[in-house]
């Protein structure tokens, strides 16, 4: 959402330069606020998530990593931080969100391991996933879950987007939480982007 505000404007001459002065002070006043609820964002340190392996929390905390969390009323407990068989049945991954410096980035750890880490797509501005969740209150929106064949299925017949590959293992459903999502898939050494919530 874009922060700064919008006006019509009917510019009578002499009321120009006041008018300018008072949009100004209005966009900054606006700005403040965003740049507020971006350091207000709950981030977790990894060591909160105490079902994480060991070697995932120590590979995170070496990173610089902390997990920004959802507003409250969306993840009212630790959010974030997965696991689920995203690779092949049978195998254990975990998948993070990792924020540093105010840009987060998705890592995926492979059978639970820090030596098989990857990272998906490249940092976003935290401030990217922020939206106004209620009143005048803005929250950050950002939620990522495991999510099954049933899922994928369900939503591709509802709303089209490419067509899923058999479906054997779990995906990643990467929401901006009531806006929309996308299902990331690993099929044949890659990722692929499926149809989600829209």
């Amino acid at each position: 959402m874009n922060p700064a505000g919008c006006a019509r404007v009917f510019v009578v001459a002499g009321l120009l330069p006041l008018f300018l002065a008072e949009m100004t002070a209005g966009s900054a006043q606006e700005t403040n606020r965003w740049d507020a609820a971006d350091a207000a964002i709950a981030r977790l340190p990894p060591s909160a998530f105490g079902e994480l392996p060991e070697a995932v929390v120590h590979e995170m905390q070496r990173r610089g990593c902390t997990v920004p969390q959802p507003w409250e009323v969306f993840a009212p407990e630790p959010a974030n931080v997965v696991s689920g068989e995203f690779q092949k049945p049978g195998q254990t991954d975990w998948a993070a969100l990792c924020s540093i410096d105010r840009a987060t980035t998705l890592l995926i750890f492979w059978n639970g391991s820090a030596d098989r880490v990857e990272q998906i797509g490249d940092a976003a501005a935290d401030r990217g996933g922020l939206q106004v969740v209620r009143g005048e209150e803005i929250g950050y929106s950002i939620a990522i879950y495991p999510v099954d064949e049933a899922y994928i299925l369900d939503h591709y017949n509802a709303y089209g987007g490419p067509e899923p590959p058999p479906i054997d293992h779990q995906g990643i459903n990467y929401a901006f939480i009531e806006k929309a999502s996308v299902v990331l898939y690993w099929y044949e050494g890659q990722w692929l982007r499926l149809q989600g919530a829209d």
